[in-house]
């Protein structure tokens, strides 16, 4: 490979980053609703570069660990506890 050939991609690598990060983190975790995490998703995969930078800025905070015993059985439920 020449040295054109790896810088080109190593600047994809660095672009695409962010964004793989920003999919990664929202699928994993827990957002006040459902909605807000299909839209940061949405914004990481539609909006490159861009949608992944602003995750690692705002998206971060308001996302949270999921924990069994404060969010029911699966990390995308709701809490049903009153039903």
């Amino acid at each position: 490979m020449t040295p054109t050939v790896i810088l080109v991609f190593l600047g994809i690598g660095l672009f695409a980053i962010p964004n793989l990060f920003g999919i990664w983190h929202a699928f994993h975790r827990v957002f006040p609703t459902p909605q807000e995490r299909l839209i940061w998703v949405a914004v990481c995969v539609f909006v490159p570069v861009i949608g992944g930078v602003s995750y690692l800025i705002f998206g971060l905070r308001r996302a949270r660990k999921w924990d069994p015993a404060k969010d029911g059985g699966t990390p995308d439920r709701e809490d049903d506890s009153n039903s």
